[in-house]
């Protein structure tokens, strides 16, 4: 059993996330009194099933049915750049991925999706093993990111989801009571069979290219769902968290339920890595999310300890980089925001790091391009390891010729 102890902040107590034999990681912590207005609370929840409520004890009772597996490829953790850069065993190069790398900029995603909406996309296997191929026939990155979107294990447990061109997922029926809540039941295998599907044909293609599977975090998750879809400001999320901690806690205490299983079916099937993404914990302060997101962040992340290099990434987080190097990810990515030498200082010794080019920078004159590239190499080389990828999403006026000039300089060095 493994162990991660969070630091929860000032007057926060501290927070500890056990993985049990199974897998499932069960979270435990140390709260200090309550305080504006605040009852007390155990972020994560209770160290055993019998301490539950019985709804709640039955809900964590579908994760622990999950079990650890592994079909991934022999060999591949010793030899891939990726992998050996994640676990901070230097590589000869530097490897390179880049997010949103499954289709966006690339004209036959374009075609391929025509008339396909972007959650059938997500749920049909030949499909997602096309789109996941296609950037890694374009570019020749040293990773394959999994096609997929964070909320499809949302769908998958029946929320009415829709993710909406322009503007993203669009919850018809937003989440803002403890009924709602309550609605939230365990992501069971048999919800996805199409990710198992789709990640045992990638296996088939994929060759040494390692494919990294994903999730939402339970606190970006949680926003979308609060908020009813993408907000600016968070405020109907952060006036729950503020307001009704306890039933704030309860709802990311589900969604890292959620999550941890999301991601045991794509590491059970065979993924080589796997990325937590926390695209809103940027819009928070660093007290904040030591006390009402990293607890269950740590959770999802602790139930994977020791199976495969776990990657954690937010945007606009470089006052959290400290707290985000203590939840337990392996590599802890970086947005263009702060140098990563910087950025390595802050997130602590036992990290890798990854990021940080500038996503608009691809559209620089290429002697620009080619100085930038070469400052985030030599600021990742102070670094534990470094695995380079954009700051941010791909954006989608990107051309496709000039990310893979970029995987060239970095594989130049």
């Amino acid at each position: 059993m493994s162990v991660v102890h969070i630091d929860a902040g000032p007057g926060s107590g501290s927070a500890s996330v056990q993985t049990a034999p199974s897998g499932v990681a069960v979270a435990s912590a140390r709260v200090a009194p309550p305080r504006d207005g605040d009852k007390p609370h155990r972020p994560g929840g209770s160290t055993a099933l019998t301490d539950l409520p019985p709804a709640d004890a039955a809900f964590r009772a579908g994760a622990v049915s999950l079990h650890p597996g592994s079909a991934r490829r022999p060999g591949l953790a010793a030899t891939a750049p990726f992998l050996r850069a994640c676990r901070r065993d230097q590589p000869e190069t530097t490897p390179v991925w880049f997010m949103r790398q499954a289709g966006r900029v690339l004209p036959e995603y374009r075609a391929l999706r025509a008339d396909v909406p972007m959650l059938d996309s997500c749920r049909d296997p030949a499909m997602i093993t096309e789109i996941t191929m296609q950037p890694v026939r374009r570019f020749r990155p040293d990773a394959a990111i999994f096609f997929s979107d964070i909320v499809v294990p949302l769908v998958a447990i029946g929320l009415d989801i829709d993710i909406v061109a322009g503007v993203g997922p669009v919850v018809a029926e937003p989440v803002r009571d403890a009924a709602a809540v309550a609605t939230l039941r365990a992501l069971e295998p048999d919800d996805v069979p199409y990710v198992t599907q789709a990640v045992r044909s990638l296996l088939g293609e994929l060759g040494g290219t390692p494919l990294i599977g994903f999730a939402g975090a339970p606190f970006t998750l949680a926003s979308y769902l609060v908020e009813g879809g993408p907000s600016r400001n968070h405020l109907r999320t952060k006036a729950l968290m503020y307001g009704e901690p306890k039933l704030w806690h309860d709802l990311l205490d589900r969604l890292a339920v959620i999550t941890a299983a999301f991601l045991r079916v794509q590491i059970d099937a065979g993924v080589d890595a796997v990325q937590l993404f926390d695209s809103w914990a940027g819009a928070l302060s660093e007290d904040d999310y030591r006390r009402y997101v990293a607890p269950h962040s740590a959770r999802v992340l602790s139930a994977f300890a020791d199976e495969v290099p776990r990657i954690h990434f937010g945007v606009n987080t470089g006052e959290l980089l400290t707290a985000m190097g203590q939840v337990g990810a392996d590599v802890v990515g970086v947005d263009w925001r702060v140098p990563l030498d910087e950025a390595a200082r802050r997130i602590g010794p036992g990290r890798a790091v990854q990021g940080n080019l500038d996503p608009a920078a691809v559209f620089a004159p290429e002697p620009v391009l080619a100085a930038k590239v070469g400052d985030v190499l030599a600021r990742g080389a102070k670094a534990e390891g470094h695995v380079f990828n954009l700051g941010h999403g791909v954006l989608p006026e990107t051309d496709p010729g000039v990310l893979a000039h970029i995987v060239d300089l970095v594989h130049a060095g």
